[in-house]
């Protein structure tokens, strides 16, 4: 039963969760200062008859309890209705989008990870020394250091004038197929996925060497070594196993932003992806566009932290008393 209720609570509030918002989703946009189908109007040139027409199509015209209710049905059913700019269906749009920031998002999570729990767990096994003290102070400037600045430092370093190794920006070059077509992708992927990686890895480390650092004076550590078990396998099987804990939890609250993407990174490369398709959607207005790309990765955040809460709970059943 005490699995079973842990379940639900966690069920019972990432579906509440969802619905706050959906509901949010449907207010802030309405909130918003500015119409957009007049600032569309403005920048296109549409006929009143064309105004109109949008405004129907948007359902504007209608009183806001029976927006509400459209809004619901049409979000339910997967209908987010069609982008004011292309005036395609808005999940094609977004579909085109999301695979390149799943490919770039989901590399510099991976490479972070694995790199910034290796460096956390050697530098808090080998407390105070040089590559602990190196190690320590440089995750810290990572993680202190904006990403945006430090993805024009390495375009300017490898991308523009000083060393020109890779491409400077997009995802792929014109005219290429077979295996020429994937090493192009995965140049145009080098700088974006370091800059993530650089960017995240020390957020990793800080967090898996503060763990571990405490986990080695738990009582059970202790007797471990006193028994005379080797330092290697008190690491392997009684300290490291805890101390990963928070930083899973982490990792799983990583990924949930993956749909939302880097919008920084992506804007500095001019990578395709979903961080970029927000910012022309918020340059153009595009109301539909904003409405599903904020639920979505919305959405994403609450999938992923359910599954962590979930996975966390069988790791640790001692918080399923909680």
């Amino acid at each position: 039963m005490g699995t079973f209720g842990y379940l639900g609570r966690k069920v019972l509030h990432a579906l509440l969760t969802l619905l706050f918002v959906i509901s949010f989703n449907f207010v802030l946009f309405r909130w918003l200062p500015g119409d957009p189908v007049l600032l569309l109007a403005r920048s296109q040139h549409l006929s009143r008859e064309d105004i109109a027409e949008q405004i129907a199509n948007l359902g504007l015209d209608l009183p806001l309890p029976e927006q509400y209710l459209h809004y619901m049905g049409d979000t339910l059913t997967g209908n987010f209705g069609l982008s004011v700019r292309s005036s395609q269906p808005v999940l094609d749009v977004i579909g085109d989008r999301i695979v390149p920031t799943l490919r770039l998002v989901g590399l510099g999570t991976l490479f972070s990870t694995v790199l910034g729990v290796l460096i956390g767990i050697k530098g808090a096994w080998r407390r105070g020394s040089v590559f602990d003290k190196t190690s320590l102070y440089g995750s810290l400037a990572l993680y202190s250091m904006p990403e945006g600045w430090l993805g024009m430092l390495l375009l300017l370093l490898f991308g523009g004038s000083v060393f020109h190794l890779f491409p400077a920006g997009g995802v792929r070059s014109p005219g290429l197929e077979g295996f020429a077509y994937f090493v192009d992708i995965a140049n145009h992927l080098v700088l974006p996925v370091l800059t993530l990686t650089l960017g995240y890895i020390g957020e990793y480390a800080i967090i898996m060497r503060a763990s571990l650092i405490e986990m080695m004076g738990e009582d059970f550590v202790q007797t471990a070594r006193a028994k005379g078990v080797p330092d290697r396998l008190v690491r392997r099987h009684h300290a490291i196993p805890n101390a990963f804990l928070p930083t899973f939890t982490l990792i799983f609250l990583s990924f949930g932003f993956l749909l939302g993407g880097a919008i920084v990174v992506e804007f500095v490369f001019s990578y395709p992806g979903l961080g970029q398709l927000s910012i022309e959607a918020v340059n153009e207005s595009d109301f539909p566009l904003l409405q599903a790309l904020f639920l979505i990765s919305s959405g994403a955040v609450i999938l992923f932290n359910f599954l962590a809460d979930i996975t966390y709970g069988y790791l640790d059943p001692r918080i399923k008393a909680v």
